[in-house]
Formats: structure tokens, C-alpha cells, sequence
């Protein structure tokens, strides 16, 4: 059986379990705990040199990457997955990766950045977020988040059209981190939010429920990194972030 190395805090890992799930693609979970720092562990080593999740295993077959991981299922299991999740027809298809390839500089460097100044700044800085740098960061987050709405939502249910797609889990797993802080992206976007309750809605408001559990409690992140001892590790990388 297929091997997914997940942990359910990371975005990206999100959208690969939900569509494994609510596809129905058989697979075995397992658990690299970031905040226990076992991506870096010469265990998961051996799987991915990259050190990274999410990864798939697959036989011997060993993918790294999201977007290539959710393509490869998707193609892999075209015969009992819904060609919905990603058409065949060529336009169709061709807008989901539009969109997959637009937001890895867009929504998600600039959700996982908001969401960072909210968790880890404090501790790692020893300070409040400075006014000026949140509100610039939070300004970005809004563009893109425009952008999605109007380029890519448009006035269609979907990001691909009347069906939800694999582009749709990418787009709404890397909204919910900021939203996992507190931060109401969805305050006064009613088409952000009509859009994102369809979304659930397809995937099923349980398994969405379940697969957000962890990040919504994203405020106790910083305390447990600490108790792991894997915030010092961290902490160069976060100071030359922050800075």
C-alpha cells in the first residue's frame, strides 16, 4: 500500500491527506512530527533526502513535493478516483495547474509568513511584532487573497469550473493557516467565504474538521517546539526570517 509521511500542522500535507480521503485512495499514514523535529531523523532519511514532508512512497517509488505528489495519485488512480479532481479535459486540467503553479509565491509564502509573525515571533524576537511589518505582511496576504477571488474564483463554484479540484484543497489548506492564529480572513469576503464553505461542503465538513484540528490550535505551537527542545534548532532560521 502507498506510504504518505505526514504531519497534519503542515499545510501542504493537508491538502495531499484530504484528497487521499475524500478520493478514496487507499493509503498508510505515517507520522514525521515536525515539532518533534523527525523530518531531520535518519530514519525518515532514508526515505527522502530532502527532509521534508509531505512524502510518498509508493513500491519503491519515492515522490516529494505536494503538487507532484496530488498529480501522481491523481493520474495513478484516474480509473476509481472522480475525474473532477483532476480533469481530463485539457482547459479544464490547465486551470488547475494555472492556479498550483501561481500560489507557492502568492498564498502560501505569504499565509505561511502571517502566521509565523503571529506564532513564533514573539518568542523567537522577544518583542511584539512591530506594527509596521504585520500590517505589510497582512497587506500582502490581501492581494493574493483578492487575487484568488477574482482571476481564479471568478463567479464559478470552483477554482476549475462547477466541480471541486485538487486546486481548490491546495488553495483552501493554505488559508486556514493564518486562520488557525485568529486571523478572520473571511470578514467581509462574502465570495472567499461562499467559496470555502462549498469546499468543506465536497470534502466532507468532518474529515476538514479533523485534518484542521491541530492547526487551529496553532497558539500552543510555540510552547511545544520549546518543550522539544526544537525551537533553538530553529532559532537562526526564524532571526534571519524575522529580520
Amino acid at each position: 500500500m502507498m506510504e504518505l509521511y505526514l504531519d497534519l500542522i503542515s499545510q501542504p500535507c493537508r491538502s495531499v491527506y484530504l484528497f487521499a480521503k475524500a478520493a478514496g485512495i487507499p493509503f498508510e499514514f505515517k507520522l514525521i512530527s515536525l515539532t518533534a523535529g523527525q523530518q531531520h531523523s535518519e530514519e525518515f532519511g532514508k526515505v527522502s533526502m530532502m527532509k521534508k514532508v509531505p512524502a510518498m512512497k509508493d513500491g519503491s517509488f519515492v515522490l516529494t513535493e505536494s503538487v507532484a505528489i496530488l498529480k501522481y495519485m491523481a493520474q495513478k488512480h484516474a480509473s476509481t478516483v472522480a475525474d473532477h479532481w483532476y480533469p481530463a479535459d485539457l482547459q479544464k486540467r490547465a486551470r488547475v495547474n494555472e492556479y498550483m503553479s501561481w500560489q507557492h509565491t502568492s498564498i502560501r509564502a505569504q499565509g505561511s509568513k502571517v502566521f509565523l509573525l503571529r506564532t513564533m515571533y514573539r518568542l523567537v524576537m522577544g518583542c511584539d511584532v512591530p506594527k509596521e511589518k504585520m500590517d505589510a505582511a497582512v497587506e500582502e496576504l490581501n492581494q493574493s487573497l483578492k487575487m484568488l477571488e477574482e482571476k481564479f474564483i471568478e463567479n464559478k463554484p470552483f477554482i476549475a469550473g462547477d466541480k471541486i479540484s485538487v486546486a481548490d484543497l491546495v488553495a483552501i489548506v493554505e488559508i486556514m493557516q493564518p486562520v488557525g492564529t485568529g486571523l478572520n480572513v473571511f470578514e467581509s469576503r462574502p465570495k472567499l467565504n461562499a467559496w470555502a464553505e462549498r469546499v468543506k461542503k465536497e470534502v466532507g465538513v468532518k474529515l476538514f474538521d479533523e485534518a484542521h484540528e491541530g492547526i487551529m490550535k496553532a497558539n500552543s505551537l510555540p510552547q511545544t517546539l520549546e518543550n522539544t527542545g526544537v525551537l533553538e534548532v530553529m532559532k537562526p532560521h526564524f532571526k534571519k526570517m524575522f529580520s
